[in-house]
């Protein structure tokens, strides 16, 4: 496996101690989960916006033009429908392979199948709901295939509950209104989502406002509410916090 391509354990270490806030161009985790509802297509644009961002930062050089593999499952295009060539950002046109499988099982497969691809540069799958065969041993599957071949995934689940996963990276994403267009008010605005990272190695949780802008991916932080008072719920270090179960 060629490592030039993987942010080293260190690289990471330092920069999530210089600013731990999430920020647009922070290095994108080998495994990824986008949880959104499968009627806004919030999932899967912010799948996309991500995976372009990561290949704009030039974390994946040298997979700048190899081909983007979308697999979704049958449920999934049923809900959300299938990706529309014609609709995708222009540089991914052309680089786009579908893959329409029938039960949950085979997409997974054909996911850890694509992550073993070197001609790929990302991999994006959208799975609805809570299937059993998206267990934590098959996320476990998934995560070590992708750390282990450097290809990307961002695994977007349609209506889906946040069960256990090893996935490094996992947000919720809803649709959040564009901002107006600078010449045609009547005109539709750039994609913008509202996306709350609720779990991540290298940052704490927070929201924001994330917008598809032509050269990158924006983000705009959402101030935090105060919490409430979990009393003896949350404990010290070492101990298990009754609250996240």
């Amino acid at each position: 496996m060629d490592t030039s391509t993987l942010p080293k354990a260190a690289e990471l270490a330092t920069r999530a101690a210089r600013n731990p806030r999430w920020q647009p161009d922070a290095a994108l985790p080998l495994h990824s989960e986008i949880f959104a509802p499968a009627t806004q297509g919030a999932g899967a644009g912010a799948a996309l916006a991500f995976a372009q961002q990561a290949l704009r930062a030039g974390e994946t050089d040298s997979l700048e033009e190899r081909s983007v593999l979308w697999v979704q499952d049958a449920r999934a295009i049923k809900l959300g429908g299938r990706p529309y060539r014609a609709g995708l950002p222009e540089a991914l046109r052309h680089r786009l392979i579908h893959v329409a499988a029938k039960t949950p099982e085979d997409a997974l497969f054909a996911m850890e199948e694509g992550l073993r691809c070197r001609d790929l540069a990302v991999v994006v799958g959208e799975v609805a709901g809570n299937p059993r065969a998206l267990d934590f041993t098959a996320s476990r599957r998934l995560t070590l295939t992708a750390e282990k071949h450097g290809i990307p995934l961002l695994l977007v689940r349609l209506d889906a509950e946040a069960d256990l996963s090893s996935a490094r990276m996992r947000w919720r994403m809803t649709s959040a209104p564009s901002s107006p267009p600078r010449w045609n008010v009547a005109a539709p605005g750039r994609p913008a989502w509202r996306g709350e990272l609720f779990r991540a190695r290298a940052h704490p949780p927070g929201e924001w406002i994330l917008r598809d802008e032509p050269e990158r991916l924006a983000a705009e932080r959402v101030p935090e509410t105060t919490a409430p008072d979990h009393g003896d719920l949350v404990r010290g270090p070492g101990a298990r916090s009754l609250a996240a179960l």
